[in-house]
């Protein structure tokens, strides 16, 4: 089978939905079929970790999207490219993620050239949703199968558009995540990984652990992996604290070499987080984890992290000492073998049924 996955979102820049379309890359070669990966970003060279062909079109845009910046192009050029780089490869099946995010695969989508499927993402209204409803509604007749990757994704594409989505879940490579060696050392040493915004909630990380360490107890060490428009700010709170370290933006090889470092990883978003796929991630590096207590990561915890009250501070830092203390090697087990439930290849396992499903609506005409 031939698959074209869809991104909005540039490779060139680290997130969720690329990383899924990475994933999703490698286990369908493995499988033995052929894929195109589609993006924006006309001046990314960069050679990515798939075997797949990879396009990249038109230039790059960051615009405000639901609490983030998402990196995508407006171009509708780099829309008619993208559209003749997949009439080129033919694909029996093209895979959209969040095909209602402007612009790169909008012209395929409305050509429907091929059994089209969807994966929406995004969890929570906003105005861009609710203004172009009828744009939304006349995007959402050519998709054959919809997939949202939680509950509160499908109830929101569900209000835009009256899409009722299958809900599967965000896979990803477990294996991958216990390659490395585990390098801890005596040192407490936490992590939080993602983009330095607000909805992140990297402040409260950075407010705790100060104020942890400046009650003389056992030192905490917070290491901040990721970049974004908060960073002088949050690099100001730090206040040139040694023990507080900005990493950056690191590729996936380096962050899973910092999830088998981290004797926990602190997850603060306050909100947005349609699925928490950091904290699976985590859990499959034998690392424990502290989330807050939002629907996203409530869901994806299962039960094995330890939960504190978004946005407050003396919360998060209970929480950290909670989970240091109550640490077992059969709890680590156990989370472990939790976050195997969402390996990619149970997720491709569901997908390529739904493919299936796709061609046969797209092939009858429905």
């Amino acid at each position: 089978m031939r698959v074209a996955l869809v991104s909005p979102y540039a490779l060139s820049v680290f997130g969720g939905v690329q990383e899924q379309t990475l994933a999703m890359s490698r286990e369908l070669a493995r499988r033995g079929h052929e894929v195109l990966i589609v993006a924006p970003d006309g001046h990314d060279h960069a050679t990515y970790d798939t075997p797949a062909t990879v396009e990249r079109f038109g230039r790059l845009w960051s615009l405000p999207a639901n609490g983030s910046r998402a990196p995508l192009t407006l171009s509708p050029l780099a829309t008619r490219r993208a559209w003749f780089a997949v009439e080129r490869f033919k694909p029996n099946v093209v895979h959209f993620h969040e095909p209602f995010a402007p612009l790169i695969g909008w012209g395929v989508l409305r050509t429907h050239r091929a059994a089209a499927v969807g994966t929406f993402h995004r969890s929570g209204a906003g105005p861009a949703l609710r203004l172009t409803k009828p744009l939304l509604r006349a995007l959402a007749r050519d998709i054959d199968v919809a997939v949202a990757v939680s509950e509160p994704a499908a109830r929101t594409v569900q209000a835009a558009c009256g899409i009722d989505p299958e809900v599967l879940f965000n896979g990803f490579e477990t294996e991958r995540f216990v390659a490395t060696a585990r390098e801890r050392t005596d040192e407490v040493l936490l992590m939080t990984v993602g983009r330095l915004e607000d909805r992140k909630g990297t402040a409260h990380a950075i407010r705790a652990v100060r104020a942890h360490n400046a009650k003389g107890a056992r030192q905490w060490r917070l290491v901040v992996i990721g970049d974004g428009p908060q960073r002088a700010m949050l690099e100001a709170l730090a206040a040139h604290d040694d023990m507080i370290v900005f990493f950056g933006a690191a590729s996936d090889d380096v962050k899973r070499q910092w999830y088998r470092r981290a004797s926990a990883v602190v997850a603060p978003a306050l909100r947005g987080e349609s699925f928490g796929l950091v904290l699976l991630e985590a859990m499959a590096s034998e690392t424990l984890v502290v989330a807050s207590d939002i629907t996203g990561y409530r869901e994806a915890a299962g039960g094995h992290a330890t939960l504190f009250q978004p946005g407050d501070d003396l919360s998060l830092e209970r929480a950290v000492e909670d989970a240091l203390s109550s640490e077992t090697p059969a709890s680590i087990g156990a989370a472990r073998e939790y976050a195997q439930r969402w390996s990619m290849a149970s997720l491709m396992d569901s997908y390529e049924p739904l493919y299936a499903k796709a061609r046969e609506r797209f092939e009858s005409g429905k």
